[in-house]
């Protein structure tokens, strides 16, 4: 299958510069063992984690990554907050990559997918008869508050909650404002801290799979495996993009998503884009499936034409806690 391309709103995740991911494979370093939420988790012995969980002062990341520019996030004031477990918020990602691939996809469908209580405030966006948009997001956090790691965001384009659902016109109005809604369908990763921090603390569905992300002279290759049969299952192959005359943006990127309560809430994540550049040629992209369960999943969707590709190689972000949402 080819064609795909996703909008910097929907991965959420949310998240970081050149360096190889580590992930299902076995580690190179050493590791020891927290506790996060109930959870006992195998983190970086001595990493970021470890040392400051989520809090480290920037004057250590400016000794330890000296190349990477920290301006930004000194006007940011980090928070501590009760997630399921004792946290800061926001999340850091001081060097990150992404590719983005957005697809019509069956309207129907994607309303299936999302629990009653979601769609009493957010609707999927029809774009035209029948047809939705998703967003297929793959992440690479190369240095970020927990540590390094590889994520997979797949996302339903939404309206802001409470606000009217126009389609395309909310599609077109959120592209102007730089801020996106969406609520996330899938989102494995690849490291078991990412997880419980995403499943316990985000309301995010999260699970634990190995995540190839590399990099070429001209194109992204990001293959995800099953994480029952540990074969290769879906392969997402993109195109470097001239990002040359890039100027630096800001995009922020909205989720939706129900507590372990049953309560509606939401959170979000600002990303300073340094470099990236976007495409609607379907030929950018190539999303080849196979018949693991995500796979299945993506084929169920009935994906369409290709709206829009995102090449984005060097970003920021912070991620903020979710907070419950108020009805309208």
């Amino acid at each position: 299958m080819k064609s795909t391309r996703l909008s910097a709103a929907l991965g959420l995740s949310l998240v970081l510069g050149a360096t190889p991911s580590w992930s299902a494979a076995p580690p190179p370093f050493e590791t020891t063992t927290i506790r996060i939420g109930g959870h006992d988790v195998p983190v970086v012995k001595g990493g970021l984690y470890d040392r400051f969980r989520s809090n480290p002062p920037l004057s250590v990341i400016a000794a330890e990554a000296p190349d990477v520019d920290l301006s930004w996030f000194k006007g940011i004031a980090k928070e501590k907050v009760d997630i399921g477990f004792e946290s800061w918020s926001p999340n850091f990602y001081y060097r990150n990559s992404r590719v983005t691939a957005i697809f019509t996809a069956d309207l129907a469908r994607l309303r299936e997918l999302m629990p009653p209580q979601a769609l009493e405030q957010v609707q999927p966006l029809q774009v035209w008869p029948g047809r939705g948009v998703v967003a297929l997001t793959a992440y690479a956090y190369h240095y970020c508050d927990n540590d390094s790691y590889n994520e997979i965001g797949l996302s339903v384009v939404t309206n802001q909650p409470g606000a009217s659902n126009w389609g395309p016109l909310s599609l077109l109005g959120q592209s102007f404002a730089d801020h996106f809604w969406g609520y996330v369908l899938k989102l494995p990763v690849d490291t078991e801290l990412a997880r419980v921090r995403g499943v316990v603390g985000y309301n995010l569905p999260k699970w634990l799979t190995r995540i190839d992300y590399r990099e070429g002279e001209q194109n992204v290759v990001v293959e995800i495996f099953d994480s029952e049969t540990k074969k290769l299952d879906v392969t997402l192959e993109t195109r470097k993009l001239d990002v040359a005359s890039a100027k630096e943006s800001l995009v922020t990127n909205s989720f939706t998503n129900i507590d372990p309560q049953g309560q509606l809430t939401t959170g979000y994540t600002t990303s300073r884009q340094l470099r990236h550049a976007s495409t609607s040629d379907a030929d950018a992209v190539k999303l080849t499936l196979a018949d693991g369960s995500l796979s299945r999943f993506i084929a169920s969707l009935k994906l369409g034409k290709m709206v829009k590709y995102e090449y984005v190689p060097d970003f920021q972000a912070a991620l903020y806690a979710p907070k419950p949402l108020a009805k309208e």
